[in-house]
C-alpha cells in the first residue's frame, strides 16, 4: 500500500466531515494508506491578496513539514491544491524568494526542498490509483446521469500545474463512468459556485449558485456531484437559500465524487457521510432508505 500525507485544510476537518469520512474509507481499499501529519496550519490561500508573502511562507511551511516526514501530500480541497502549487511554482522561479522563506523556517527547524509532490483527489484517482484498478472494485455500478463540477480553484489557472485542464477537463466525467454512470456535457460545467464571495456578496453568491443548480435540474441530470468543500457547501447546505434568491424550488441530489465511489464499491452507506449531505438525496435510488 502506498503512503501519502493526507492535508486537509480547514473547512473539511470543521464543516465538511462527509468528506474526510469518505476520503478515509475508500482510498485504502483502492491502495492508499493515509497518514495524518501533526504541525500542519492554514495554507495561507485566503490571505493571498492581503500578503502574498505570507501565503507563500504558509503553503512552504506545510509542504516542508511533509518532506521532513518523506510524503507526498494529497490535499483534497482545491484552494489548499492551488496555494501549494502556486507556492512550489514561484519558489522553483524565484531563488531569492525560496532562500528568505528557508530562512524563517530555520527558527522551527524546517526547510523547504521542493522534492515531494501533491495531489488532489482527482488526479490521485485518475492518474494514480488509475481507472482499471477503480473498475476492479466497482460492485454496484450506478445508473443515473451526474453532472460533473470541478470547481474554479481546481483547475485554474493554467499557468501552473493543475490536475486537469482548464479549458475542457474530462477527467471527472471519466471518473464517473467507470463507476457506471452516465455524466452528459452541459455548458455550465465550469461556472463558479460562487462560494468565495459569499461573505461579501451573499446574494451574488446564492445567485451563482442557484442558476448552476437551476441548469443541472433542467437539463434532467440525476444528482451533481463535487470535488471541493467548498462547492459543496454552497450547492448542498446552501441549496434552499439560492432557491430563494433565484427565485424557484431546486431540488437535486449532491453528493461528493468519493461517496459515489464508495456506493459503487458496496460500502456501508453510514461510513461515507451521507447522513451529512443536506441535499434530497434519498431521491436517488442506490441510496438506503435508511441509513
Amino acid at each position: 500500500m502506498d503512503k501519502i500525507g493526507l492535508y486537509l485544510g480547514c473547512l473539511i476537518p470543521t464543516e465538511q466531515y462527509a468528506y474526510e469520512m469518505a476520503l478515509r474509507e475508500v482510498l485504502p481499499d483502492l491502495g492508499i494508506e493515509l497518514v495524518d501529519v501533526e504541525g500542519v496550519a492554514c495554507c495561507g490561500a485566503p490571505l493571498r491578496h492581503i500578503n502574498l508573502s505570507l501565503t507563500m511562507y504558509l503553503s512552504a511551511r506545510n509542504m516542508a513539514i511533509f518532506e521532513k516526514e518523506g510524503l507526498d501530500i494529497l490535499a483534497p480541497c482545491p484552494y489548499c491544491h492551488q496555494a501549494l502549487s502556486e507556492a512550489k511554482h514561484v519558489m522553483e522561479n524565484n531563488p531569492a524568494l525560496k532562500a528568505k522563506i528557508n530562512s524563517n523556517l530555520e527558527t522551527e527547524g524546517l526547510t523547504y526542498k521542493g522534492t515531494i509532490k501533491h495531489y488532489h483527489v482527482l488526479d490521485l484517482l485518475h492518474d494514480v490509483i488509475g481507472i482499471d484498478n477503480i473498475k476492479e472494485h466497482v460492485e454496484e455500478p450506478l445508473d443515473a446521469n451526474i453532472a460533473a463540477h470541478y470547481g474554479c480553484h481546481l483547475i485554474r489557472p493554467n499557468d501552473i500545474p493543475r490536475p486537469d485542464d482548464s479549458e475542457n477537463p474530462q477527467k471527472l466525467e471519466t471518473l464517473l463512468k467507470t463507476i457506471g454512470a452516465k455524466s452528459d456535457y452541459y455548458k455550465e460545467k465550469l461556472d463558479c459556485c460562487g462560494a468565495h464571495i459569499m461573505v461579501n456578496e451573499s446574494e451574488s453568491a446564492l445567485t451563482k449558485t442557484g442558476q448552476k443548480l437551476q441548469a443541472v435540474e433542467e437539463q434532467g441530470f440525476d444528482a451533481l456531484t463535487t470535488l471541493c468543500p467548498w462547492g459543496h457547501r454552497m450547492f448542498d447546505a446552501k441549496q434552499e437559500d439560492a432557491a430563494k434568491v433565484v427565485g424557484g424550488s431546486i431540488d437535486v441530489p449532491v453528493l461528493y465524487y468519493l461517496q459515489l465511489l464508495g456506493i459503487a464499491m458496496g460500502k456501508d452507506q453510514n461510513t461515507l457521510g451521507l447522513t451529512l449531505n443536506l441535499s434530497p438525496t434519498d431521491k436517488l435510488s442506490f441510496i438506503e432508505e435508511e441509513i
